[in-house]
């Protein structure tokens, strides 16, 4: 059996999610014509208590078209230095929108109002206008940490105060709200575009959705068009969003649970020398005495996956295709190295 750690991304559609996705009705959808993929949409906006919602294939082309929405050329996005849309979207703030970027220090991947008031540039002809800021919850790089409410309500202050827009990576946002017991409707109050993906923790096999005004949306629409977005009968693979979205959120906190444990396990090696806190489903552990690389070596001779997150920590990610009987068996086979 291998146990495969790397992400949450590589988890399989259940049968139930099967069934939904064989037995879904479809249409054209760049006509407006899928009516599985425009429920989808209708569903998630009402879920968060936004006015629209459009369905992209990835969190990348989601996260790429809010920026282009709230930036300009020769305007910048403050984000945390460790965030997604910086160091893993291919360069595509500057490719898709010619923005600046403004990087920011933050414990766990987290920023703070008073850094982000901080960060604004003057009305000075040597700075590019900043226009938005973005946020990622739960933290990626910050292993799975969580943002509450109370945090960005502050955050939102600002850029009220201050004319920017304020979006959210929200790629694991229902990780984070599985602990925090947040409403979705709540968060969707608080910013202007929310991205959330549908084939991390909630398993999906594709697909990620924009959530925002009607106006921004329907710009959305134009954008994604133009990058190749456009897809056809695809709700096929929207119903299997409906289906996640109605059977696979409430067991979240059992893939939470599942990382805790893991991260226990881990400690427990010599050459662990630190596990970050584990928030939600990711796992990131410090070495000390071996590389990521040999620790990797170690791991794949047990048939075990994981990634290399920086030059002395590796990630593990739980998920739906990862139960008990895997953890058990991760517990013995790490013993052995």
């Amino acid at each position: 059996m291998i146990i495969d750690l790397r992400s949450d991304t590589l988890t399989k559609p259940t049968a139930g999610m099967k069934e939904a996705m064989f037995t879904a009705p479809v249409g054209d959808d760049v006509f407006g014509e899928d009516p599985t993929i425009n429920a989808l949409e209708e569903k998630a906006a009402k879920l968060f208590g936004m006015e629209a919602a459009i369905y992209c294939p990835s969190g990348t082309m989601t996260n790429q078209i809010a920026i282009r929405l709230h930036t300009r050329i020769q305007t910048e996005v403050i984000c945390h230095k460790y965030s997604h849309i910086y160091l893993y979207e291919g360069g595509g703030i500057m490719a898709n929108s010619l923005a600046s970027v403004k990087l920011l220090e933050g414990d766990l991947g987290k920023i703070t109002a008073d850094q982000i008031k901080a960060a604004i540039n003057p009305d000075d002809v040597h700075a590019p206008e900043t226009t938005l800021v973005s946020l990622e919850n739960t933290m990626n790089k910050g292993g799975g940490s969580i943002y509450t409410l109370d945090e960005i309500k502050p955050i939102r202050k600002v850029c009220n105060e201050t004319g920017l827009k304020l979006h959210l990576d929200g790629a694991r946002l229902f990780n984070a709200l599985a602990e925090t017991r947040e409403s979705p409707a709540d968060w969707g109050a608080q910013f202007d575009t929310i991205s959330i993906c549908l084939s991390k923790g909630l398993g999906c096999p594709v697909g990620s959705l924009l959530l925002g005004s009607k106006a921004d949306i329907k710009r959305a629409r134009k954008v994604r068009k133009s990058w190749g977005g456009g897809m056809r009968q695809a709700g096929f693979l929207a119903a299997a969003g409906i289906y996640a979205l109605d059977h696979h959120v409430s067991r979240l906190k059992e893939d939470h649970a599942r990382a805790r444990t893991l991260g226990e396990m881990l400690l427990k090696l010599s050459f662990v020398s630190e596990v970050f806190p584990v928030a939600t489903n990711i796992v990131i552990a410090r070495l000390e005495r071996v590389t990521p690389e040999e620790f990797m070596k170690k791991l794949s001779d047990q048939q075990i996956k994981s990634v290399k997150f920086g030059p002395d920590l590796v990630r593990f990610v739980t998920h739906l295709d990862f139960g008990d009987e895997q953890l058990e068996e991760f517990g013995k086979r790490v013993s052995h190295i």
